[in-house]
């Protein structure tokens, strides 16, 4: 290891003879452990460093593995301790006689591990007869490589076999001269693993593969959306694995995003392509896992403009997408609309009150709206009230039949989606307002009808649409383009729920969606099992 990489201090922690007879992942993962108790958590958070359990890089090695070729070039951006592509390395058949490795690491000390990995690896693949050169670049990856993301390049350059990446994951600001470079592909604050991932795709040679762990909230959503048609406009996914559990994939960084494993192939789709989808609840039941082989066609809709990655986990997962899928209709084709509530209270103070008075009307936040109800005022130290003034009025709404429902779901919720029918005139005053975490569902030209608004509720509250976008969506937030792009029932469909519902609570709520719906009594009672288990 070069000590010009270390302080003295530093390099003592790593002077402890590492066991003789190890494999690469093992020493890897010796020496990131030996990192981490010199390492502050803030340090390793800020830099975005989530390090990738053994038993997790060995799985994605596996699936990173599968070649006929005699010589191979690896890349590894944000290499760390180099564990995933040690595992790699480990699993390769004995007819690869040479390799070459790229591995990228800022970080001058993990640069440092990820060396000394890589030259235990090279040693242990020479001692069985496969030669291996490697170099270290203490460069930012995207920077180094963002030109290929250029429209008229994307995809061109083309050099590796295999990409295999646990990506750094933080959201970069706007003028960040990496969001600037991937301007082309991501907008806003886009986070970084996105822009790793894209430019992986591009450096693969034809027939390569690239294996990627990151959280769930590329597979859907407007935020990702050129993203994923970059991406899949060059790889084709052959492997899916979703850890179900928030916590578990990266339990020692108590990291709270659904996290998937994403493998796939610089080639075109096959026309009987097909996409192995496996999950397990953590890292201790990788063994285990589930696995399954679903259509090309049922994960992601390559001619799409959404190009959402569904991962359905079972048939009746596949039975819902074909069900939802079905329905004729979308919030535009009904002529409804959905928008976020206009209050940003920070922004806001001067017009919030908590009590109310001849010039306030009522202000309504997350935590007024439960499932198929909303209760106002409630018991909150939030305020309550809004003044009703031409300088505050746009910030209000008119107080007429909408649907109003959560941006997030808590973990005290056990369905991702949290709506409730607002009848005009149930609250007083001419207008209302909505903070900032509600979306709010309403007929830009007309107004809802209360059927009509009962019954979008109870849809979005169903068990079905719950498990819909479970397989579409890892986050607890809800998104106005994702609700704009959902399959919807018909117009007569939705108020027959609605007066079907009337006054009913959530216990009636999913028999009488289903019977309207015509949802099959088998997948009826396995989503009821279901949604029980993921209440619990």
């Amino acid at each position: 290891m070069s000590e010009s990489y270390l302080s003295a201090d530093r390099l003592a922690q790593y002077s402890e003879p590492v066991e003789s007879g190890m494999a690469p992942a093992d020493y890897a993962a010796e020496l990131h452990a030996r990192y981490c108790r010199g390492a502050s958590d803030e340090d390793r958070r800020e830099l975005g460093q989530y390090f990738t359990p053994v038993k997790v890089a060995r799985l994605m090695a596996e699936l990173a593995s599968d070649t006929t070729s005699e010589e191979l070039r690896i890349l590894e951006p944000g290499s760390g301790a180099a564990v995933l592509t040690a595992a790699v390395c480990e699993a390769l058949p004995s007819t690869v006689k040479a390799i070459h490795i790229d591995a990228f690491e800022l970080h001058s000390e993990l640069a440092a591990l990820c060396e000394e990995t890589l030259r235990f690896t090279a040693a242990w693949l020479e001692e069985r007869g496969t030669a291996c050169t490697f170099t270290v670049h203490s460069k930012d990856f995207v920077l180094e490589n963002a030109s290929c993301l250029r429209a008229e390049l994307f995809g061109a350059r083309k050099g590796y076999d295999i990409a295999i990446s646990n990506p750094p994951y933080f959201k970069l600001q706007k003028q960040d001269p990496r969001a600037r470079a991937a301007a082309e592909i991501v907008h806003g604050q886009p986070n970084i693993y996105a822009l790793f991932m894209a430019i992986m795709s591009g450096l693969l040679k034809e027939n390569g593969t690239m294996v990627t762990i990151t959280p769930r909230s590329f597979a859907a959503g407007d935020y990702f959306r050129r993203f994923r048609q970059a991406l899949f406009s060059i790889v084709t996914p052959e492997a899916v694995h979703l850890f179900g559990s928030r916590r578990e994939a990266f339990r020692a960084d108590e990291v709270l995003q659904e996290n998937v494993i994403l493998s796939a192939r610089r080639r075109s789709p096959r026309k009987q392509s097909v996409v192995k989808v496996s999950t397990s609840r953590g890292v201790d039941d990788l063994e285990t896992r589930s696995m399954r082989e679903v259509p090309l066609a049922r994960v992601v809709d390559l001619h799409s403009r959404s190009v959402t990655l569904h991962i359905p986990r079972s048939t009746v997962d596949d039975d819902v997408l074909a069900l939802v899928g079905s329905w004729p209709r979308t919030l535009h084709s009904l002529g409804l609309e959905v928008s976020t509530g206009p209050v940003v209270a920070f922004r806001s103070t001067e017009f919030l009150r908590e009590e109310r008075s001849a010039d306030t009307v009522p202000l309504l936040w997350l935590q007024h709206v439960t499932s198929m109800n909303i209760e106002w005022p409630a018991s909150t130290s939030k305020r309550q009230h809004i003044v009703s003034s031409s300088d505050s009025e746009a910030l209000l709404l008119p107080n007429s039949t909408c649907v109003v429902m959560r941006r997030f779901s808590t973990k005290e919720e056990h369905r991702r989606l949290v709506a409730a029918a607002l009848i005009g005139g149930v609250l007083p005053g001419e207008m209302i307002g909505l903070e900032n975490h509600l979306n709010y569902i309403y007929r830009p030209r007309g107004v809802m009808s209360a059927d009509e608004a009962r019954g979008v509720a109870s849809l979005l509250n169903s068990a079905v649409v719950d498990r819909y976008f479970r397989i579409s969506n890892g986050n607890t937030q809800v998104s106005a383009a994702e609700l704009r792009i959902m399959p919807l029932p018909s117009r007569e469909q939705i108020e027959n729920i609605g007066r079907s519902m009337g006054g009913k609570g959530m216990s009636m709520l999913d028999s009488i969606v289903d019977a309207t719906l015509h949802v099959p009594a088998n997948l009826s009672r396995e989503l009821g099992r279901r949604s029980d288990a993921e209440g619990r």
